[in-house]
């Protein structure tokens, strides 16, 4: 089941309703500080149990602390120091959305974490490469053009 291509809401609803897992998964990314993405050479990863972050919106804004659990049915993340007080006085968990927060710290005991971050450093190089070869070639074509345009005006004016 691949992402929806349509505009409608409803239909972006309904996908978000019945997605399966593996995709859940993938919406419940958020972005990694300007350290970690220097670092490891990614923009965003998927949140997981154990992972450091930081709210960036709401009423928590400023909050640091571990994520404690991730609900991919709800699509929120709870974080330690993130709570509520019940009427009963007792706390809760306060549910976040995972693109209301930042990863300042990750949690690398997971090899295959370790092996997806790895990946996608490498196709995240080969993408600069790619767009340096081509402003390069941009940029030798415009001064190509450019020498040509000039010769005939140059030819000109010493016949002239």
């Amino acid at each position: 089941m691949p992402f929806p291509k349509s505009k409608q809401p409803r239909k972006q609803r309904k996908f978000l309703y019945n997605a399966p897992l593996h995709l859940r998964n993938k919406l419940m990314t958020a972005p990694l500080s300007p350290d970690l993405r220097i670092k490891y050479g990614v923009k965003r990863l998927p949140v997981r149990k154990g992972d450091t972050v930081v709210v960036t919106r709401g009423d928590y804004k400023d909050l640091e602390g571990k994520v404690v659990k991730v609900d991919l049915k709800k699509y929120r993340i709870y974080v330690e120091g993130v709570t509520r007080e019940k009427t009963d006085r007792s706390t809760v968990y306060y549910p976040i959305h995972p693109s209301n927060v930042m990863i300042t710290k990750l949690d690398l005991s997971d090899k295959w974490r370790k092996k997806i971050i790895e990946r996608k450093a490498v196709a995240a190089e080969e993408l600069i490469e790619e767009e340096a070869k081509e402003e390069a070639e941009e940029t030798l074509e415009e001064s190509l053009e450019e020498a040509e345009e000039e010769k005939p005006q140059e030819e000109g004016e010493e016949v002239g």
